[in-house]
């Protein structure tokens, strides 16, 4: 049997490389005769750098420091791909995760003051290396401030009625009487690319701050206030807050496409540069999965992808997940395993990722062996 691994990572537990390798060492428990190819996975969102750097032979990662979305220094780094026909002085992957992502949060910070700064930094760091191109992943945000911190630090200045300068954060968005833009960096020739997770627009019920403010402890009011300040935001810079993914990650969405960017789903966009197509020529099944597999995930997060993929080339498809929500629908697959039950606690599951995922890639081994011989 020929065996695809293509996770996600598992966010705050395990990168997706190390997702699939876990798996394979449950897998070779039941069939040590498998032929396992992994194809790590990645929508934008956590893990991103490492799709890349797993898939392209001579990517360079390029170590940085960042304005973490707290505040203080963040070490982290953007990956550097080697010149190309369309990037004759190469293409750097900026990821927002690993800048300004939720994950750097600490406890004390109040959710309206977490900022997107660190990942503009980021951008600026790899724009002043002299790449042709930028790949920026902008899934896992902290922050609900419509980008303005990510085009702060691209050169926008942002001031209130008397000219003071606005604070970073989404605290004082509603008090913006001007967006000055003609400092901002100008976009790389080869223009730059923008993999989101989600096509939620900014504003309103289905927008950044409704639907994700409180994942990221916005209580109601803060909802509100939230939704006011971007939508003050948008009334100031030239783009459409209406455009799918505007509303990823607190609004950066909109604010790379104010900059010029293009918006294109992630997980497509990484699937491709990992040829999962080609990886499942003659596979007996596909193995995907993410820490949480909610409603949420049918939007464009990697495991649904891959599933399509999967579905188009004729490929029975199995979901592992960390935990899966009621409101998900598993139908698209041909079993599924959660960590969280199969550990008997999410604390257990998290506790020990490695040895529960050996555990699903055993047992979802023993269901499919038996569906498939």
């Amino acid at each position: 049997m020929k065996i695809v691994l293509a996770p996600d990572s598992f966010k705050g537990s395990l990168g997706a490389a190390d997702v699939a390798a876990a798996l394979a060492d449950g897998w070779r428990t039941v069939d040590s005769t498998a032929q396992i190819v992994t194809r790590p996975m990645a929508d934008g969102g956590e893990g991103t750098l490492d799709a890349f750097a797993a898939a392209i032979p001579g990517s360079i990662r390029m170590p940085i420091s960042v304005t973490g979305p707290h505040g203080r220094p963040v070490a982290a780094s953007w990956l550097l791909l080697a010149p190309s026909d369309d990037a004759p002085a190469g293409t750097a992957i900026v990821e927002l995760a690993s800048t300004s992502g939720i994950e750097l949060l600490s406890g004390s910070l109040l959710p309206l003051d977490a900022h997107s700064g660190g990942f503009g930094e980021a951008i600026v760091a790899a724009l002043d290396h002299g790449v042709s191109r930028l790949v920026l992943g902008i899934g896992s945000s902290s922050s609900t401030d419509a980008g303005t911190g990510m085009l702060t630090a691209l050169g926008a200045r942002f001031r209130d009625a008397v000219g003071a300068t606005i604070p970073l954060g989404a605290r004082g968005l509603d008090a913006i009487e001007t967006a000055d833009l003609s400092g901002l960096r100008a976009i790389p020739e080869g223009g730059v690319i923008v993999l989101t997770d989600v096509t939620n627009p900014m504003l309103g019920a289905s927008g950044s701050a409704a639907v994700f403010g409180p994942q990221k402890g916005l209580d109601r009011e803060a909802v509100i206030a939230a939704d006011a300040g971007l939508a003050r935001v948008a009334s100031l810079l030239p783009a459409d807050p209406e455009t799918p993914g505007a509303g990823a990650a607190g609004g950066v969405g909109f604010g790379l496409l104010a900059w010029g960017a293009q918006l294109v789903p992630g997980a497509a966009a990484v699937a491709e540069l990992v040829d999962l197509r080609e990886a499942l020529v003659a596979a007996s099944v596909v193995v995907t999965g993410e820490g949480s597999f909610d409603g949420q995930s049918a939007a464009g997060k990697a495991p649904t992808h891959v599933a399509r993929v999967a579905a188009e080339e004729g490929v029975p498809v199995a979901l592992i997940a960390g935990r899966i929500a009621p409101d998900s629908d598993t139908a698209a697959f041909a079993a599924s395993i959660s960590l969280t039950e199969l550990a008997g606690s999410t604390h257990a599951a998290m506790a020990e990722p490695s040895r529960w995922l050996r555990e699903a890639g055993a047992a979802i081994a023993r269901s499919l062996t038996r569906q498939l011989s």
